[in-house]
């Protein structure tokens, strides 16, 4: 549906046309406003009436708005948007903080729906907004599901359910405080990740689910963060995941699962003791050839490896990675170079040590299979020993998709390669030995 502020002569030509009194009511009339996927559907996946009402959506599509707005027209019984008025309302994030913050005081939470003199009235210490005609909705956290045990609701709204740390539990417990009224329903609004419970409620027959893509909500964001967003991460399985809002399975039999990768990351680099450029060079130099793999991975304090950067080049002359991981290695201050040369041997030492003698670099041959390499890094990652400081999606991407054939997305995993080779060379090889430093002596 297309949005009033989108008229060709725009909203102050429509304005300077109407009173202000009217044009304060058709500012705050969703149903002028919305797109077609954030009005509520009529029929559940089954054909009868829906139950849980699933919005799934990319990151900054308007899903937030979509949930205060159903909120809204059941309160007031908002017709069409309402075909009844709800009292008793439960508002649900992973912690209460992210209700107030996100689902209430947002710039697209409850109270920005309204107008001034008409909002709800936020009683804090009571963790509740409560409505002139009586109506009430609750505050609750996720992180205590035991907390919706003895309430009753005949409405509530569910935010990001697929970030909440127990979420089946959570889920199920407020499904049996769903017990108000002729037909209790509830609205999820989340970008969608793989987990369990999310498949559950889509296949459920009482579930109606609709999607929206960040892009569908360009009119309210900012057109050089669309840009970005696409440049760097348009043709990604996060991209996919984060801003198309498409459910991104993990292959059954892959080595890494995203869980391990998420629990673990970082925001900010902590302390290391030891860093390394690791380099996982292509076959072929063509153009059509695979990148090459640059990963940059430290030893932190506690013993621990971290993922810090990926500088991949695509593999054309063996110079331009080379210059590529030589700026690596300075730019991250690291402690070696190491290069696995089944396919150039000495000469790619020689290669780097032209470029610039004083980078120390250390050999690596692959005598066994690529899976038979990463799985000792993998149960690294599953025993929370390795992690990522930010978000690196292809090679991300890699990890979930490599399985005992060796590939990735059915090519070879190049930066996975030079991430095993650096987790190994920090945690697995002892280096009781003399340091890499003098390899050049």
């Amino acid at each position: 549906m297309r949005s009033l502020s989108q008229s060709p002569q725009g909203p102050d030509h429509l304005a300077a046309t109407i009173d202000g009194i009217e044009w304060r009511e058709i500012t705050y009339h969703w149903a002028a406003h919305a797109r077609d996927d954030q009005l509520a559907p009529v029929f559940a996946n089954g054909g009868g009436r829906w139950h849980t009402w699933l919005v799934l959506g990319g990151r900054g599509s308007g899903k937030t708005r979509t949930g205060a707005e159903w909120v809204r027209a059941q309160v007031e019984w908002e017709l069409p948007l309402a075909d009844r008025r709800s009292h008793r309302i439960a508002l649900i994030a992973d912690t209460i903080a992210q209700v107030r913050s996100v689902m209430v005081e947002g710039v697209s939470g409850l109270l920005s729906v309204y107008p001034p003199d008409k909002r709800p009235k936020l009683e804090a210490s009571k963790n509740q907004l409560v409505w002139p005609n009586g109506a009430i909705a609750q505050m609750f956290a996720a992180d205590d599901p035991d907390s919706l045990r003895g309430p009753q609701f005949d409405a509530a709204w569910c935010d990001e359910l697929c970030k909440w740390r127990t979420p089946d539990y959570a889920w199920d417990t407020l499904q049996f405080a769903l017990r108000l009224g002729r037909w209790p329903q509830c609205v999820v609004t989340t970008t969608p990740r793989a987990i369990p419970l999310l498949k559950k409620v889509m296949d459920d027959h009482a579930t109606a689910t609709t999607r929206s893509r960040t892009a569908d909500n360009a009119g309210h964001l900012a057109p050089a963060f669309l840009a970005e967003m696409e440049r760097r991460y348009g043709d990604t399985l996060i991209g996919r995941q984060e801003l198309e809002g498409e459910i991104v399975e993990e292959r059954m039999t892959g080595l890494w699962k995203r869980a391990w990768i998420e629990q673990g990351r970082l925001a900010a680099r902590p302390e290391l003791t030891r860093i390394v450029v690791a380099v996982d060079p292509p076959v072929t130099s063509t153009a059509g050839s695979d990148s090459c793999g640059i990963i940059v991975a430290g030893l932190g304090i506690d013993k621990r490896a971290y993922v810090i950067g990926d500088r991949t080049v695509q593999g054309r002359e063996p110079a331009v990675w080379a210059k590529a991981a030589v700026a690596a290695y300075h730019d991250y201050e690291a402690d070696a170079v190491v290069v696995e040369t089944n396919q150039g041997g000495d000469l790619l030492v020689q290669m780097f040590k032209s470029i610039d003698a004083r980078v120390p670099v250390k050999k690596v041959y692959a005598s066994r299979g690529k899976y038979a390499r990463a799985e000792p890094v993998s149960t690294l990652y599953a025993e929370g020993r390795a992690a990522h400081v930010g978000t690196f999606p292809e090679l991300e991407s890699q990890m979930c998709d490599f399985a005992a054939d060796g590939l990735a997305h059915g090519k070879s995993p190049d930066r996975l390669d030079a991430l095993v080779w650096a987790i190994t060379e920090l945690m697995l090889v002892s280096h009781t030995k003399p340091s890499v430093r003098s390899l050049w002596s």
